[in-house]
């Protein structure tokens, strides 16, 4: 086993203990065997399902759903890079990684034997667990080191990134699945809807595509500043307009040809039913907190919808989020508008849930 020197005992970590049950405690540094990695934690990312577990959201991950918070106790956090501090021989065989490099692994921790892992689906697993929402198989980055287990996907990553913005590689390795589960074409109007960090990544990947018209819809003045800026053709604030109608007029009164929405909120379901033209193709990816109803009718008997779901980072993900953060490609420098250290977390996190002024916000250890 290779490992640095003076790697401590102890460590600082955020512990989720149940809704708004989460302390900065001190630790044990976690112990790996010759088939794991401890990574020194450079960089954590707050994401949205961070701030709905943290208020006790069930989440629904894979093929079940969690418990109404987390597996308690565990480490928060899944957005999350760091450096190479210790390496089990067989790990370092395996994954062709060495001390000092910096790598991440997939928030999914495959369990390598349900029906979709052998079909090469791992990201649906059956048996899953996920990091920053399970203890000891899958501990979180908020803290200041986290362990790749054995059955963790691993990748290494560039030293040309910030820290804080190889922390977007995870959200953009999901908007990188969910633009591809798209299948924008070029000739197609495309509206994004929910426009925080994930949203204006997606935003950015769909504009890669060429398509007709992109249309960026949010209610924070922030965002679609931001938005325009990336790439969106159009933005609609819809606390301040009807962007059914506003998208309706763009599409000669047919509606919109593709519609992703990232909310997670019913309403913005609703809306996108209503914008949809017929035949349109509807991409859902969101953590919800609450059901949502809507009239399937639409869906069925009116307008013949193509209902798609997108499900984490996919098959691909993470490799080219990677690729493209190393090459320029997306830009996330004004995405990531705040960094606190992990000592401020409620800080961060209150930023974050508020979000008029912040779009991503991440954790320094």
């Amino acid at each position: 086993m290779q490992k640095i020197d003076n790697i401590p005992k102890t460590m600082k970590a955020l512990m989720c203990r149940g809704p708004h049950d989460y302390k900065l405690e001190e630790v044990p540094v976690p112990s790996i065997n010759e088939d794991e990695i401890l990574v020194k934690v450079e960089a954590c990312g707050i994401c949205a399902g961070d701030i709905k577990s943290y208020k006790g959201a069930a989440m629904f991950w894979g093929g079940g759903v969690l418990p109404p918070w987390n597996d308690a106790p565990c480490v928060a956090g899944h957005e999350f890079i760091g450096e190479i501090a210790a390496i089990g021989d067989n790990a370092a065989k395996k994954r062709g990684l060495v001390l000092g490099e910096r790598a991440i692994a997939e928030q999914i921790v495959p369990c390598w034997e349900c029906r979709f892992c052998r079909d090469g689906e791992y990201w649906m697993c059956e048996k899953a667990n996920i990091h920053g929402h399970q203890k000891i198989v899958a501990d979180g980055g908020m803290a200041q080191y986290i362990r790749y287990g054995a059955r963790d996907v691993v990748h290494k990553v560039s030293k040309k990134i910030l820290a804080k913005y190889a922390a977007m590689i995870e959200p953009l390795s999901c908007s990188v699945h969910t633009i591809e589960r798209a299948e924008i074409g070029f000739n197609d109007i495309v509206v994004v809807a929910g426009l925080g960090p994930i949203g204006l990544c997606k935003l950015q990947l769909a504009k890669l595509k060429n398509p007709r018209l992109l249309i960026g819809i949010d209610n924070r003045p922030l965002r679609l500043d931001l938005a325009k800026k990336l790439g969106a053709d159009y933005v609609f604030n819809f606390e301040q307009c009807d962007t059914v109608t506003e998208v309706k007029k763009l599409s000669g009164g047919y509606g919109c040809d593709i519609y992703v929405h990232n909310s997670g909120h019913p309403s913005g379901v609703i809306a996108g039913l209503q914008m949809l033209r017929k035949h349109g193709r509807f991409v859902e990816f969101s953590v919800f907190q609450q059901e949502t109803s809507v009239d399937w009718s639409i869906i069925g008997d009116r307008k013949e919808l193509t209902i798609t779901g997108s499900h984490i980072s996919g098959l691909y993900g993470y490799p080219v989020a990677i690729d493209f953060l190393e090459r320029g490609v997306i830009k996330v420098e004004d995405i990531v508008t705040h960094t606190f250290p992990l000592e401020k977390w409620e800080e961060a996190f209150a930023l974050a849930e508020k979000g008029a002024s912040s779009i991503k916000v991440v954790l320094l250890p």
